[in-house]
């Protein structure tokens, strides 16, 4: 998994030159190499599938996972975990984000010269959803989701010589920061308290988490959510983010989210 999203992430990098190598035509092979991410993902169904029924963790029916140390003195990893939900996001993300990039095909002019940086930053936020959605560490889901939040800024910014791009790019970052600093501030609370920072082993003891700490754990993390979604009372960033593009308006604040 970890591959993929290195891999994900390099063709995001490498999209600007496909640009200028290809033109408009390299979002059709951006689009496909989403396609092919999607086929990826399909393939654990079976297993996911198998797991959903019942079986027990660290069973050789439980969903893919894969584990690596990256901080142990902290009780940090590069955790991912394909389970149902993750699947069927995995799946709207990728599929939406091809047809997406199918759609900036001819929406864009062959002579518009930002729209290789544009490819490569709609493609990392695609794989930074999609990396969110596998995690199965708190640090790790924290970082991929602060990754959507730079790439949102970058995104709505796009036509940087309007005011109006710029300040509605620089507004959603305010408050999207904010949320993710609370979300941070939770995420680490709730990893203390559960004495764990795995995902799948917090949902499992959930029944053993009670109290006002907890709570507060979880009301820190649900502010971060809802800035990020645009929801009451963090919703006026959103109108104003309709300055970007009509690709990233589809993308970020109606399939997506």
């Amino acid at each position: 998994m970890l591959l993929v999203l290195a891999v994900l992430f390099a063709v995001s990098l490498a999209a600007p030159w496909l640009f200028r190598r290809f033109g408009r035509s390299s979002f059709h092979i951006l689009a496909a190499i989403s396609a092919l991410a999607m086929v990826w993902v399909l393939t654990h169904l079976p297993q996911v599938l198998r797991a959903d029924q019942g079986a027990p963790s660290g069973a050789p029916n439980a969903p893919p996972s894969e584990i690596t140390e990256w901080i142990p003195e902290l009780g940090v990893e590069i955790a991912f975990r394909v389970d149902a939900l993750a699947l069927i996001m995995s799946l709207l993300i990728l599929g939406v984000g091809a047809l997406v990039l199918l759609y900036c095909a001819r929406y864009f002019r062959s002579s518009e010269a930002s729209a290789g940086p544009f490819a490569g930053q709609l493609f990392a936020f695609a794989a930074a959803m999609l990396g969110l959605v596998l995690s199965d560490d708190l640090v790790m889901l924290f970082i991929f989701w602060e990754l959507t939040t730079v790439l949102s800024f970058l995104l709505i910014g796009y036509s940087a010589h309007r005011l109006l791009a710029r300040r509605s790019a620089i507004q959603a970052l305010i408050v999207t920061t904010f949320g993710g600093l609370a979300m941070l501030v939770g995420l680490l609370w709730l990893g203390e308290l559960a004495g764990s920072y795995r995902l799948s082993e917090i949902l499992a003891s959930a029944d053993q988490l009670h109290g006002t700490a907890v709570d507060v754990a979880l009301f820190l993390i649900l502010v971060g959510a809802l800035s990020k979604s645009a929801l009451v009372p963090f919703h006026f960033w959103l109108p104003a983010a309709m300055a970007a593009p009509t690709p990233v308006s589809a993308y970020l604040h109606a399939a997506a989210w």
